[in-house]
């Protein structure tokens, strides 16, 4: 423990970002990390708990306390060791993660919880910087053959993992460049694209080889009868890609998108794959229906592209300005929460269900009905004339994911569970296997729509399991 009480003496230090009418104008990231002085106050503030409950709040079980003890001691180079025993990519996790684990800090019941995923961020981006991340090769190879089908976080962490454990692992993606919802998904103003570049070299130079552009399943340029006769062992790793739809009158008027579809074609251009943009919010009346991550991101996207007005719409009621912490810690508090897109300019409703989709005579959607909602016992009912009208020229339905694509499941004929999963067990000596010989499955195709944090821990744990799958035993951490 650092300092004994920093926890009383030192407020929470906060990562700075750049204006909103600034950072609007262009699409790279606006949030900088702490210099070393206040990363050191800010892990002043842990208090080093009996009980680390952050530990236990973090998906991937970072040894919070003890890195938080380095960066106030200045000690950088062991705080990044310590961050990197448990987490592969902690540059991803400290700039898009919720911070379950500061939901969990003891310091949260009556103060300010430490500033955890900042301290987080900090260690990583100084590892870069200093040159301190290097490939960790193999000093042997096993001779086994591992297939990771999805490269997103989970695969991703699964890759890194049996590569150095000393397989052979190839990952299949179907799409140009590897890296699933983190390059396609999630704009590029909360998360760099350099940063996957930089994690994708370090992993092809331990070994992993990549092949996008591949499709994998029943009738595709890769079949799953070729994988498990030519790999030892196959991971599913996805993710949940089936957006919920809002089946509603006028669901078939143009002007209507899926949000992953404006997301990830905005990423394209970005990134120089696609020449223009289909799907524009430029002048238009754009409204978000769903409150969560995915709409905050299209909110920010939009004021990006130059929309008229945003409006994004919640069904769940308003949540309350600070949760009644006695009660919910060291759970996961619900309470309003207003991300950086928010800031950028937003009407934020709640307690809305839509009712139709307007059409303005062409065919293109022209406007959203609404009606407002009252919440009882946990059950919705529509407020009697209560229904209102709003133009809409663009609108993006960001209401979550039902379930990994079916077809892939089905291809390596894998039992799925009642929301359409993939069935694995995370206990036992089999766990993340699934009913199909040698094929395994993590992240959201396993669990259904999750946190990357959560992808990373699964993927981890995964090529645990499919190293003592192959090896009869394993040394590679959980």
């Amino acid at each position: 423990m650092g300092k004994i009480t920093g926890f009383l003496d030192i407020p929470r230090q906060y990562e700075t970002s750049d204006p909103p009418i600034q950072r609007k104008r262009h699409w790279h990231e606006f949030t900088h990390h702490l210099d070393d002085n206040a990363a050191k106050l800010q892990g002043a503030r842990c208090m080093d708990c009996g009980v680390p409950f952050c530990q236990n709040g973090c998906p991937v079980n970072n040894i919070i306390p003890d890195f938080n003890d380095l960066v106030y001691r200045q000690d950088w180079r062991h705080a990044l060791d310590v961050l990197h025993s448990t987490n592969n990519f902690p540059e991803f996790t400290g700039r898009i993660c919720p911070a379950p684990c500061e939901a969990a800090c003891t310091l949260t019941i009556n103060s300010d919880a430490v500033g955890i995923k900042s301290i987080e961020h900090k260690i990583i981006d100084k590892g870069w910087e200093e040159g301190w991340v290097h490939p960790q090769i193999p000093t042997h190879k096993t001779g086994h053959r591992v297939a990771i089908v999805g490269s997103g976080p989970s695969g991703l962490a699964a890759a890194q993992q049996l590569a150095r454990a000393g397989h052979e692992v190839t990952v299949f993606e179907k799409n140009e460049r590897a890296g699933g919802l983190l390059r396609y998904g999630i704009p590029d103003f909360k998360l760099g694209k350099r940063l996957i570049d930089q994690r994708i070299t370090q992993m092809s130079e331990e070994g992993v080889c990549f092949q996008t552009g591949t499709q994998v399943g029943a009738g595709q340029s890769v079949c799953p009868e070729q994988l498990q006769r030519a790999f030892d062992a196959v991971v599913l790793t996805g993710g949940a890609e089936i957006p919920r739809d809002l089946p509603i009158p006028g669901r078939n008027l143009a002007g209507i998108y899926f949000a992953m579809d404006f997301l990830s074609q905005q990423n394209r251009v970005n990134a120089g794959e696609l020449a223009k943009i289909s799907i524009h919010a430029a002048d238009k009346h754009v409204v978000v229906t769903g409150g969560g991550d995915t709409g905050s991101d299209c909110v920010g996207t939009a004021n990006r592209q130059g929309a008229k007005t945003v409006t994004q719409f919640e069904l769940l009621a308003r949540p309350p300005e600070c949760e009644d912490k006695p009660l919910v810690w060291p759970y996961w508090p619900i309470r309003m929460r207003t991300s950086s897109s928010h800031e950028e300019g937003c009407q934020r409703d709640w307690s809305v269900a839509t009712k139709h989709f307007g059409d303005d005579g062409t065919g293109k959607v022209a406007n959203l009905t609404g009606v407002r909602l009252n919440w009882e016992h946990g059950k919705m009912c529509e407020i009697p004339h209560s229904q209102f009208e709003i133009p809409a020229g663009l609108i993006l339905l960001a209401m979550g994911f039902v379930s990994p694509r079916q077809e892939l499941l089905d291809a390596f004929g894998v039992d799925k569970d009642a929301r359409g999963n993939a069935r694995a067990s995370t206990e036992g000596l089999d766990c993340y296997h699934t009913s199909s010989h040698k094929v395994f499955a993590a992240g959201d195709m396993r669990r259904g729509q999750s946190l990357v944090v959560w992808a990373i821990r699964e993927g981890r744990q995964c090529a645990r399991a499919v190293d003592a799958f192959l090896m009869g035993r394993t040394n590679l951490p959980r």
